[in-house]
């Protein structure tokens, strides 16, 4: 059974900040570093450690992320996000007419599983996808800080660039 996981490229997490005080938070580049996705026929089997996330960058802030700010960032998701829960996703994979695979599956995150729709592109050997969900479809309140001035914004982008399984 081929599987691929962070040797083979990134998974990465886009969360983008609204609100009056957006300026002075950022939109983060997260980094999942422990993970795993297998293929057999057309199943498709994907686990994720949710305390694995590093923070790799924040993005138009008006100052740069401490290394207090990231640890900061992470405690929060781990215990007010994610709530240390695995992330899993399995589903069956079609091939389309463009080469596009769209798979039908069960995401869980934060201990909800919702039914989705994932579109994963192949090209040159890589397997490319950047989905997009709304935190608050798994019971997920996003973040609010500076009494509610700064929000992250419900809809984040999950992004995987990987080596195709068995390429």
């Amino acid at each position: 059974m081929p599987t691929v996981g962070p040797g083979d490229g990134p998974l990465v997490v886009k969360t983008y900040r609204e609100g009056v005080a957006a300026k002075v938070g950022h939109d983060l580049v997260i980094d999942v570093t422990e993970w795993q996705a297998s293929v057999e026929g057309n199943r498709v089997e994907f686990t994720a450690d949710p305390r694995s996330l590093r923070v790799r960058e924040g993005l138009r802030g008006v100052k740069p992320l401490s290394q207090k700010d990231r640890d900061e960032i992470l405690k929060t998701i781990d215990e007010k996000v994610l709530r240390g829960k695995p992330i899993t996703f399995s589903g069956l994979a079609t091939e389309q007419d463009d080469g596009m695979l769209v798979i039908d599956g069960d995401l869980t995150l934060a201990g909800t599983k919702r039914a989705v729709l994932v579109n994963v592109g192949n090209e040159g050997g890589r397997a490319r996808t950047t989905h997009k969900i709304r935190q608050s479809e798994w019971g997920i309140k996003p973040y609010r800080g500076l009494m509610g001035a700064l929000k992250v914004r419900d809809e984040v982008e999950i992004v995987l660039d990987v080596r195709h399984p068995g390429a």
